[in-house]
């Protein structure tokens, strides 16, 4: 059985404000990790919480929670996009409240036997569940171009040309497998920004949003919110990059009161009105405090968007 994990989630403080947590109310920590945010539900109020993690991992930390909180957790092992699937499975049909944290986990960056960071050397894996394409088999069969718009799509690189090209020239020789290997290649074609990031950073991220199809899971994940929040439950979601913040940010004004009005000069839109399912609590984005930043400096790039659902019926469908 796992310790308890002694991180600290990023945001908390500004998520479990968002959430606004009551005794007697179902919560989901969707993306369980090391089970910051359920645990500290569990220990603000008399709550009742289900964790869902892909990464087998993540059970056995929510085993200690388990045993530390008896008959009030639960850890799931699925992926959030299929929430409604997974609680519907255990009788759950309705919650309060939902937490999403997007992106990999601390603990997943930190094991180079995951393959997620190029600071240490490891297998060229960054899968977040145990089964699936790796990010090795991709750089190694993908065509060029496939991989230039990868790169491009999900890492916002502007070389992505360039460093699939280097990639594909350099496995006509030997399969790339290793993280500091394809760090490498990258290096060589893609000059140092002068903020410091390391010029492999965008093409890492690509690959592994690739692998995991976060942005598919995040467009899945949202609409499960809508279906199974009660009239008044919370959703936050924190995001650590621009195509993520852009989704949830696209998803809630597309659902509340602030959704873009047609344009008078366009002809007029015969299509009905749907009422908001969301109330936004905040119209700007929430960041993280300068002090979490200073001691936690992957919290940086955090950014929080949070709502609340209204009485509308949900738009999609389950």
């Amino acid at each position: 059985m796992a310790s308890r994990t002694p991180h600290t989630p990023v945001m908390l403080n500004e998520v479990m404000e968002a959430l606004s947590p009551r005794d007697g109310a179902i919560y989901v920590d969707a993306t369980f990790g090391a089970g910051g945010y359920a645990e500290a539900l569990l220990e603000a109020v008399d709550c009742t919480v289900w964790g869902i993690d892909r990464d087998p991992r993540a059970l056995a930390i929510g085993a200690d929670l388990e045993s530390r909180f008896r008959g009030r957790v639960t850890v799931l092992n699925g992926r959030f996009g299929d929430m409604v699937r997974l609680l519907s499975e255990v009788g759950v049909e309705r919650i309060d409240g939902i937490a999403l944290d997007l992106g990999v986990s601390s603990m997943q960056l930190d094991d180079p036997e995951r393959g997620f960071s190029f600071r240490a050397d490891g297998p060229l894996d960054m899968r977040m569940a145990s089964s699936g394409m790796t990010a090795a088999e991709a750089v190694n069969r993908l065509t060029e171009k496939e991989l230039a718009d990868i790169i491009f799509r999900y890492g916002e690189e502007r070389r992505s040309r360039r460093i699939a090209r280097a990639i594909v020239e350099f496995r006509r020789e030997s399969p790339i497998t290793r993280t500091g290997k394809l760090a490498e290649l990258v290096r060589r074609v893609v000059v140092k920004s002068k903020g410091g990031i390391d010029p492999a950073t965008r093409t890492f991220q690509a690959l592994r949003i690739y692998v995991n199809d976060e942005m598919g899971e995040l467009e899945r994940g949202l609409n499960a919110a809508e279906i199974l929040l009660h009239p008044g439950g919370r959703l936050s979601v924190v995001s650590f990059h621009s195509l993520e913040d852009r989704q949830v940010k696209e998803f809630l004004r597309g659902r509340s009161a602030d959704a873009p009005k047609p344009s008078r000069h366009l002809p007029p839109d015969t299509t009905p009105l749907q009422e908001p399912t969301f109330r936004l609590l905040r119209r700007r984005v929430v960041k993280p405090t300068e002090a979490e930043t200073t001691l936690n400096p992957r919290a940086r790039s955090a950014r929080m968007r949070a709502a609340e659902r209204t009485e509308a019926p949900a738009r999609q469908a389950a």
